[in-house]
């Protein structure tokens, strides 16, 4: 059987990792005043340059049911089965259209990462691994849900502002965060963004201070794979996270840079560790 692994762009991967497992993506559509492009055409470094021109955030548009459908049918006219990993229904109405999309079809498994960025990607790399030792869709579906609940995936910001700007965050805790230096920690917790430590210094001692903590935190996970993504971190910060995930034993670290989408939403300097904290299967 012929099994498409598919997610949207917000997986945050680079295309040399999609081919090695063979995953399909949707682009979200990012809107920068009266123009728009698609997640992965429009950089990080675009979304950086417009905020800082114009003061606002881009507004960034989920897959709607109907780009889902003929994205679904087209993969189906190659594939037997597809199992599609959506962002977070907590965070988007991309996965609600996807599940709304995917009831007209047979063979299309729409599966809530409860995750985002390569959050999603360690659900997908699970799922592309059991499709090659041939199990049933319905079986993958079943194994991938078994570890969602221990999907590790979090990040300490640079900076709020980008909080602000969207509005998750006061203008007194942004003045406070600028004056202290706070850089803040944030886990995704049942689907939703959730505040953790608070960081204060200079960006290299935060993220050694946030791996650390992560780590000990979260103590039990799959060695075999850790992404190491940021919004375009400077590289003393990837380096000293490197090393702890070095230290910790990971067998492969990937090292990833979000996407438009997610960049519009936690600003530049970004860096989260995000791996399975389940021991491995």
């Amino acid at each position: 059987m012929k099994i498409c692994i598919s997610a949207e762009s917000t997986i945050d991967l680079p295309q040399e990792i999609l081919d090695e497992f063979s995953i399909k993506t949707i682009p979200f559509s990012v809107i920068l005043g009266t123009e728009s492009g698609f997640d992965g055409v429009i950089t990080p470094q675009t979304i950086f340059d417009y905020v800082d021109k114009t003061g606002v955030l881009p507004r960034t548009s989920a897959i709607n049911e109907a780009q889902f459908d003929e994205y679904f049918r087209n993969l189906l006219k190659e594939y037997d089965a597809v199992i599609h990993f959506s962002l977070s229904s907590e965070i988007s109405s991309a996965c609600n259209n996807a599940f709304n999309a995917a009831k007209e079809l047979k063979g299309v498994y729409v599966v809530d990462s409860r995750s985002l960025s390569t959050g999603i990607a360690l659900e997908a790399i699970y799922a592309s691994q059991l499709a090659k030792e041939g199990l049933s869709p319905e079986e993958i579906v079943s194994k991938v849900s078994e570890r969602i609940p221990h999907n590790q995936t979090s990040f300490v910001l640079a900076t709020v502002d980008y909080l602000y700007k969207g509005g998750r965050c006061s203008g007194l805790a942004k003045l406070g965060a600028q004056l202290f230096r706070i850089r803040p920690q944030i886990i995704m917790a049942d689907g939703k963004m959730s505040p953790g430590k608070k960081y204060l210094g200079k960006q290299v001692g935060c993220v050694e201070s946030y791996c650390k903590d992560t780590l000990e935190q979260f103590n039990n996970p799959d060695l075999s794979l850790v992404f190491l993504t940021h919004s375009m971190a400077t590289p003393d910060m990837v380096e000293a996270a490197r090393k702890q995930l070095e230290a910790r034993g990971f067998k492969r670290i990937i090292e990833t840079t979000a996407g438009a989408t997610i960049t519009s939403h936690c600003g530049p300097k970004c860096l989260g560790i995000l791996y399975l904290n389940d021991g491995g299967r």
